[in-house]
């Protein structure tokens, strides 16, 4: 009997990191989550090195190897106005430090062909006021992938994916709020869930160190003051 993959999922309990870890169990894989809330697997802070080094070890004792992980997991603390250094260094700890340790971790027990693929935002290179905590790890994500890439290269890919506007609540949208794409409607977990699942697949066999944007070709779009009956207020 063939030996079932194992997929390594941070943040899974929630959200995006839900909708991956429930796409891998219909496919058959066992899925380990990594989560400060609640889950069936681990629960854990993932800016602490002892609970990085417990993860793992469970991991690699419950199943010996992986074949996919998907850093996922990240928060917001604000930015310039009300971020605290410790609330700043702890949103790095979670988006970066942690994908780049528990890597390292999990490195040795890579099967041959394995797929690691970070979860960045459009955040990363576009930004609101206030969010500097947020940008600053996933611009941090974007840029380890395609160094982890070269690392790794010929024993795992390497690839990020960046969503735009996902909706991950049961939230009310206007009309305005979906046109606002190109694609005329604002996305879904399934839109980031099938990227991942491109890029974890055969059919992604040529692509590492590479990032995809899943945000319905919102950050395409220019929007100049007095366009699409916008004006700017200050």
């Amino acid at each position: 009997m063939e030996k079932k993959k194992t997929a390594v999922i941070t943040g899974g309990a929630g959200g995006i990191g839900r909708a991956i870890a429930e796409a891998f169990r219909r496919k058959g894989l066992q899925v380990c989550i990594f989560d400060l809330k609640d889950n069936d697997y681990f629960t854990g802070d993932l800016a602490k090195e002892e609970d990085l080094r417990s993860f793992s070890d469970k991991v690699i004792k419950d199943y010996g190897s992986v074949d996919y992980v998907v850093h996922n997991a990240c928060l917001t603390r604000g930015g310039l106005r009300d971020c605290t250094y410790d609330d700043f260094n702890y949103v790095l700890k979670v988006g970066i430090s942690a994908p780049f340790f528990l890597t390292k971790l999990l490195m040795p027990h890579l099967n041959n062909g394995a797929s690691i693929v970070n979860i960045s935002s459009t955040r990363c290179m576009m930004s609101q006021a206030n969010t500097e905590s947020y940008t600053a790890a996933k611009g941090g994500i974007s840029s380890l992938t395609h160094a982890m890439s070269v690392t790794l290269g010929g024993k795992a890919r390497v690839n990020s994916v960046s969503p735009g506007w996902i909706r991950t609540a049961d939230d009310t949208l206007s009309a305005a709020d979906h046109l606002q794409h190109p694609v005329g409607r604002a996305g879904t977990p399934d839109d980031v869930v099938n990227a991942v699942l491109f890029l974890c697949s055969p059919e992604s066999g040529f692509i590492t160190g590479q990032n995809i944007t899943v945000d319905g070709g919102m950050t395409k779009t220019m929007i100049y003051h007095g366009d699409e009956g916008w004006n700017y207020q200050a």
